[in-house]
């Protein structure tokens, strides 16, 4: 069984680090943007210009990451307060107690995550 109070706790703490993170990558991205604006350093060509696009295009996708785990925790706790978490939306299992610690927005237990469902 869920406890759900500690559910939400934790669903709402995760979920406020990741806003936090989504604020840090801005910035780094922000930053990155800005220590390249005044360069004319064309990224194809100059060693230094492709490494500060690879960094931007890294930080970039940690934070879509980053934002898409914020959608998950939302999707999350709304299926909380609809009594449904804890329940794969797939097969309709209880998902563990285990997996839910280790990733609290999981939507499906781990059979049906694996395919061996």
């Amino acid at each position: 069984m869920i406890d759900s109070e500690n559910a939400q706790q934790m669903l709402e703490q995760r979920r406020a680090e990741t806003i936090e993170r989504i604020g840090r990558l801005a910035d780094e991205i922000a930053s990155l943007v800005a220590a390249s604006a005044d360069s004319n350093a064309d990224d194809e060509h100059d060693p230094e210009g492709s490494t500060i696009a690879f960094e931007r295009a890294q930080a970039q996708a940690f934070l879509d990451e980053a934002r898409a785990t914020v959608v998950d925790l939302d999707a999350a706790l709304i299926r909380l307060a609809d009594g449904d978490y804890g329940r794969c939306t797939s097969c309709g299992a209880t998902i563990s107690a285990a997996r839910l610690a280790a990733r609290p927005a999981a939507r499906t237990c781990i059979d049906c995550a694996t395919g061996r469902r």
